[in-house]
């Protein structure tokens, strides 16, 4: 496989990963940042923690999906990170259900 094919094949994959995020982004009440990886998730809880004087979190998620074009399974039930750098965790807006204007139930 030459370097040209590569770099093809990860942008595809990149781009089947975002159409994916797309898809599935309304599904998701937080956006999880580590040093590592991506998350969405149902559930976040963070933990400051103390070790041997270091500060480090601990982040739990649970009904996640993991930005990951590697990864074979996205979702995950549970997903426990450990991490000494910073973790950004942000609450998705949740757009109000609008109906049709023009369906059954407009005035």
């Amino acid at each position: 496989m030459s370097a040209e094919d590569l770099e093809k094949y990860e942008t595809e994959m990149e781009l089947s990963l975002y159409r994916e995020y797309r898809d599935i982004v309304g599904q998701f009440a937080y956006v999880v940042e580590t040093e590592r990886r991506f998350y969405l998730a149902n559930a976040v809880d963070v933990q400051v923690r103390d070790g041997g004087g270091e500060v480090y979190f601990e982040v739990r998620m649970s009904d996640a999906w993991v930005w990951d074009m590697y990864r074979p399974a996205r979702f995950v039930k549970h997903v426990r990170v450990i991490t000494f750098k910073d973790v950004n965790v942000e609450e998705l807006d949740k757009p109000e259900l609008r109906l049709p204007e023009d369906g059954p139930f407009s005035g």
